[in-house]
């Protein structure tokens, strides 16, 4: 070859470079070591409140493509581990440090073995670019330094350091919420991962696609990966865009053969023991005596702002789907494992899967999810009205709930209003008892509600 040839080649190479941009781990106050421990201490309370199967083929698929994908520098080394969950619902969830889960409802949904493996590489891509602990550091870095410190030096639980500044690993944990900016990396990072071990990447993007697809019907089992999930955006092409700058090779499947087998045994377990729920009250402690304060701060997000208590916290991060505001003695834990709000206010978007400028519609469909994680939710015998909310007309829903305070009815006040990036959407949450003492606060956050013009 000539010297001409050689710089050719080498030049673009260099466009491609600037073309494609690997996904880095962002900023972390966690060692990896710490990743592990965490993940380790999770683990052992999934194994408590979740009905895990313990059934040598179905774990030992998991583990055979787990294995494979792990051989991609991309996978990092952490050390993964594959457990599968008696589950109907269609989802899957990796903890920071390597442990992944896979619900029995997620196995039956897979068309082949290379959309399976399009799952576990973005799960393996969350862990290793570390998003969980990422999401942590972002949520409460003044803090954070001390309990992480006093947690080695004190040979304690890390698990147990974390929760007493508010940040919990359960159902509303900003260590499992991701934003899309992660999801997109998680695509793009899994991506990688299956093209250096051998499957098509692209059938990653088509399975969630054809679970966002679903999901715009109304398939309630798929509420969990939907909520977990964000969408970025037009996934099949934006990993087809990357796989025209990835190294060509071929694509094959471990054992096609396979996921028949593990689909029969699937269909043959027995029915996973109900979920525990907060009927009967679980909580040990009465409603915090943290009232809120009548001293507003003002909180910048992405797509909006609005006004809170001075005395009370964010949790989560500006560039999330997902905020909650409340005093850290609100989040108690449940008998069922997972962090339950006692009062504040969760502000979220949520993203329809059809196109729609029907508010009501689009929020009857949020309703029917939000129920589908909160089994005891029910709408209250208030009516439903609009109100204003951010200079524009949204609803007002009042639903209840049973509230983790022993004996006490959950307020829960669904508050929606369509935005061109989503139905935007605030949860007031409070025992019965205390919302006379909190609506006016309540009011006045929902009053100072702005949207970028």
């Amino acid at each position: 070859m000539t010297m001409r040839w050689y710089a050719m080649m080498f030049i673009g190479a260099l466009q491609l470079a600037a073309q494609f941009k690997e996904p880095k781990p962002g900023f972390n106050l966690f060692s990896p070591q710490q990743d592990v421990q965490m993940g380790k201490e999770a683990a052992a309370q999934v194994e408590k409140s979740m009905p895990v199967v313990h059934n040598e083929e179905l774990t030992g698929y998991l583990t055979r493509i787990g294995s494979r994908l792990a051989r991609s520098k991309h996978a990092g080394t952490f050390p993964f581990r594959f457990s599968v969950i008696n589950d109907k619902s269609i989802n899957a969830f990796a903890l920071p440090g390597g442990p992944i889960y896979v619900n029995t409802g997620l196995l039956g949904a897979v068309d082949n073995e290379s959309q399976l493996a399009g799952v576990l590489a973005h799960e393996m891509s969350h862990v290793a670019l570390r998003h969980g602990t990422h999401q942590a550091s972002k949520a409460n870095f003044i803090e954070l330094p001390a309990a992480i410190a006093g947690a080695v030096i004190g040979n304690n639980s890390m698990l147990g350091s974390l929760a007493r500044l508010g940040i919990n690993l359960g159902a509303e944990s900003v260590l499992l919420k991701y934003s899309r900016t992660a999801e997109s990396e998680a695509d793009a990072n899994g991506a990688l991962i299956m093209n250096d071990t051998g499957y098509n990447p692209i059938e990653m993007a088509r399975f969630f696609q054809k679970l966002e697809s679903e999901g715009s019907k109304g398939n309630s089992l798929l509420a969990s990966w939907l909520s977990d999930h964000p969408s970025p955006g037009n996934r099949v092409k934006a990993v087809e865009d990357e796989i025209r700058y990835l190294p060509k090779t071929s694509y094959s499947e471990t054992d096609p053969a396979a996921l028949p087998r593990v689909k029969a045994i699937v269909a043959k377990l027995p029915p996973p023991p109900p979920k525990a729920t907060t009927q009967g009250g679980v909580s040990t402690a009465p409603p915090p005596s943290i009232r809120p304060s009548s001293h507003f701060r003002q909180y910048q997000g992405k797509s909006f702002s609005l006004s809170y208590p001075d005395n009370w916290q964010i949790f989560g991060e500006q560039d999330s789907s997902m905020v909650t505001i409340a005093p850290k003695e609100a989040l108690v834990d449940g008998q069922n494992g997972q962090t339950q709000i006692g009062y504040g206010v969760i502000v979220s978007f949520y993203f329809p899967q059809t196109e729609s400028a029907d508010s009501r519609a689009a929020t009857e469909n949020l309703i029917r999810q939000i129920q589908q994680g909160n089994p005891g939710m029910k709408r209250s015998t208030e009516a439903q009205r609009t109100v204003q909310i951010g200079g524009q007309q949204g609803v007002l829903t009042p639903l209840e709930s049973q509230s983790p305070y022993r004996g006490e009815t959950e307020v829960d006040m669904l508050v929606t209003v369509s935005r061109p990036d989503g139905l935007f959407y605030m949860i007031f949450i409070s025992p019965r008892s205390e919302w006379g003492d909190v609506q006016r606060v309540y009011d006045e956050m929902m009053r100072s509600v702005r949207f970028p013009s």
